[in-house]
């Protein structure tokens, strides 16, 4: 891409808001995510393996004595999650004055930091067509700036089935499963939801839009042309018009948000002109992801 996803400007606002969700966290207990189980924080859960970055003081000498790996305990308290993060790159996020695609890059690269540094695995998909490109799994906060050159290598074109690229993921663990994109798809988006929700996740939608779809300031005769089929269209822009396009863009909202509701999950409209740390406190702190 062009323009430059991870500035000094994005690193400037991850440290603002990793030092707000740290002292966050200070102000209860400890750890990694909390589960609903009920145990002590010295009672031993689980078990998973060390990756680079990990709390060496959590290792498990007897299971390296015996293994010749490392392993990490998980508490009872403590249980890791996975999240994946699907990440829409179709032609149509190409767009804006503050560009959709890039606003969706950064919030992937800010939850994936989060995450990480909260103990969780991280994946991450591009979802392009009916095809998905799935990075490597992300595990500690060592792996973060190669989960950030995954994303920072992304090309928007073509159109996307989203439901179809989603499917193409063997989803095999419970998890939280957040898709980012503006959710002009071929396809079901519903039919993306049920699939979501029948491999066990909890499913946060984000709708990035930018303020020229939101509130569009065009009139008189114009020419439309479809950037993921190049179909164009000769169009009288009237305030009539312009009402009848703000509904059905409010249908849309109301569509997804019903069906994501239906299947438990949580869907979100944000505008590209909104900041990033208001979109992490209002929408995703509130839902429990960080």
């Amino acid at each position: 891409m062009k323009e430059k996803i991870f500035d000094g400007d994005f690193f400037r606002k991850l440290e603002n808001i990793s030092l707000r969700t740290k002292m966050s966290v200070n102000e209860g207990a400890a750890g990694g995510r909390k589960s609903k189980a009920k145990g002590s924080s010295v009672e031993i859960s689980d078990f998973r393996e060390y990756v680079p970055g990990d709390d060496y003081r959590r290792i498990d000498w007897n299971a390296y004595g015996r293994f010749e790996r490392l392993f990490l305990k998980l508490f009872m308290e403590e249980r890791e999650a996975l999240i994946n993060i699907f990440v829409d790159c179709s032609k149509s996020m190409d767009f804006g004055e503050k560009h959709k695609g890039i606003m969706a890059l950064r919030l992937s690269g800010i939850l994936t930091y989060l995450s990480l540094r909260n103990l969780d695995r991280v994946y991450i998909s591009k979802l392009q067509g009916d095809t998905i490109i799935n990075s490597a799994s992300y595990m500690g906060r060592s792996t973060f700036q190669t989960a950030l050159q995954f994303l920072e290598n992304t090309e928007f074109k073509g159109s996307t089935n989203l439901a179809n690229s989603i499917k193409r993921r063997d989803l095999k663990s419970r998890g939280i499963s957040i898709v980012i994109s503006d959710f002009f798809t071929s396809g079901s988006i519903e039919e993306m939801i049920k699939y979501l929700s029948y491999k066990r996740q909890q499913i946060i939608l984000v709708q990035v839009l930018s303020e020229d779809e939101l509130f569009p300031e065009i009139g008189g005769q114009v020419r439309l042309l479809d950037s993921e089929t190049r179909e164009e269209i000769n169009l009288t822009v009237t305030p009539k018009l312009l009402k009848i396009y703000s509904a059905k863009l409010a249908a849309q909202f109301g569509s997804i948000k019903v069906s994501s509701t239906k299947y438990g999950g949580t869907f979100i409209q944000v505008s590209t002109s909104e900041a990033l740390e208001k979109l992490i406190f209002e929408y995703f702190a509130r839902e429990g992801i960080i």
